[in-house]
């Protein structure tokens, strides 16, 4: 049988074991959860760029009257947006 003194050394021996190991393994998860926030952010700001990339593709492509259209604007409001739309893409 296992003295009572032999089953605390035993006990302590787990004990700074288990402290032992549960230092870096906490460690190496805040970096990886830290890396695994990075990988997120940066895949998301790539996607946001392509996006915009996109719309400028399509804004630039698109004449006066259907950009303004896609406001839906009344008709008096309209002519005066595709008049301002197009003289701004007329100056350098």
């Amino acid at each position: 049988m296992i003295g009572l003194v032999d089953a605390a050394k035993i006990a302590g021996g787990f004990a700074l074991g288990a402290f032992l190991v549960a230092g870096p393994a906490y460690l190496y998860g805040v970096r990886e959860g830290k890396t695994a926030v990075a990988t997120a952010a940066l895949e998301k700001t790539v996607e946001l760029i392509q996006s915009r990339e996109r719309t400028n593709a399509e804004i630039s492509s698109a004449d006066a009257a259907s950009l303004c259209a896609h406001f839906e604007l009344p008709d008096t409001e309209r002519l005066e947006c595709v008049r301002r739309v197009a003289a701004a893409s007329t100056e350098p």
